[in-house]
């Protein structure tokens, strides 16, 4: 089983490194260091779930469903173009305010909720663990072999989110100058805006 498992792990590395709208935020928030790792475990945890219910079974619901990956697919442009909106205007206006004790505590909530959007409003995750690994999960012989898969791919998903969130975090001290945040919120801004237009060209080709 553990040749099961590493597939699992390399193929959840494989969807989970290219930078999406998911890995900017948690790459932001770390260079922040606000509620970094609180990020990270919901993001995790948001993956899991969606894991579990691609190689278990949920694929099926989002084949049959046109109509709901429709809904998804346009509530996630516009929050990715209202949230890229915002990073670009942070990028050009330069006013970049560095979080004190106070901003956390009343960004705690706003921050779950970006989180909860990036994640469950991107269709691509629904495509990514739904579609590619529900039907590769769905070929394995027996129901021990879809949890070791399921298993691999969560420890891809682990490793990769709360490393990523202490990297930057780590990094903070050389990121968290004026300049710095304007290159990151350009970038953040930039991927929000291009993953918003790829999914509107998918949402109207799917018309």
């Amino acid at each position: 089983m553990l040749s099961v498992y590493f597939q699992g792990v390399a193929l959840g590395a494989s969807l989970i490194l290219p930078l999406g709208p998911q890995n900017a935020f948690v790459m932001n928030q770390g260079v922040k260091r606000q509620y970094h790792l609180m990020t990270a475990l919901l993001c995790t945890l948001s993956d899991i779930a969606l894991i579990c219910g691609g190689i278990f079974g949920g694929s099926a619901l989002l084949l049959q469903s046109p109509l709901l990956l429709q809904l998804i697919t346009w509530a996630g442009v516009a929050f990715l173009l209202w949230y890229g909106w915002g990073a670009l205007r942070t990028a050009v206006s330069g006013n970049v305010n560095f979080a004190d004790e106070t901003v956390l505590n009343q960004g705690r909530w706003r921050i779950i909720a970006t989180m909860m959007a990036v994640t469950w409003l991107n269709p691509h995750v629904y495509i990514d663990t739904f579609v590619v690994l529900g039907s590769i999960g769905g070929q394995l012989p027996d129901a021990l072999a879809r949890r070791w898969f399921a298993l691999g791919t969560v420890t891809a998903s682990l490793l990769w989110f709360f490393g990523l969130a202490l990297m930057a975090a780590w990094l903070a001290p050389l990121l968290r100058t004026v300049r710095a945040q304007r290159i990151i919120n350009l970038l953040v801004g930039s991927v929000m805006w291009l993953i918003a237009f790829q999914l509107a060209r998918q949402g109207i080709a799917a018309f």
